[in-house]
């Protein structure tokens, strides 16, 4: 398990790209987040982009890291306790604190194009040594908006 607390100033999604990079992980599930973020920019269920303006509590997170890219959907509550949620994207500034947990299954997560929903799907893999198997497939582009 890696567990790690981010600083005021940085990039969420992008702070859980560099974990992910520097542990060299091949999958993992976020399965605790608590803190604050000075704003957060999350893409809604339409596909627009929102930006909800802070400072805002972290409620609720959940996502997976595969080896090329970062899926969470994070929940925030603003001062009045109005919650919005939506697909994290970069932007999300920390306020003060976030402090993660992030389990390291014995698979890995792979995210490969789907022409059917024009996204970046999750693959699984049962065993670490089939990556070959997905490394024949086309693979998804990690810096769209996944």
């Amino acid at each position: 398990m890696i567990v790690k607390r981010l600083i005021p100033g940085q990039d969420l999604k992008k702070a859980l790209e560099d974990i992910k990079d520097t542990n060299d992980l091949k999958s993992g599930i976020i399965i605790c987040m608590v803190g604050s973020l000075n704003h957060a920019v999350l893409r809604m269920a339409d596909g627009a982009k929102k930006i909800i303006n802070g400072p805002l509590e972290i409620v609720s997170a959940t996502g997976t890291i595969a080896t090329n890219g970062v899926h969470v959907h994070l929940a925030v509550s603003d001062a009045e306790g109005s919650v919005t949620g939506g697909h994290l994207m970069e932007g999300s500034l920390v306020h003060t604190t976030v402090e993660l947990c992030i389990l390291i299954p014995n698979v890995i997560f792979k995210r490969i194009w789907d022409p059917e929903t024009g996204y970046g799907e999750l693959h699984i893999l049962d065993q670490l040594d089939d990556q070959a198997v997905l490394d024949e497939k086309q693979d998804y582009n990690a810096g769209k908006d996944d």
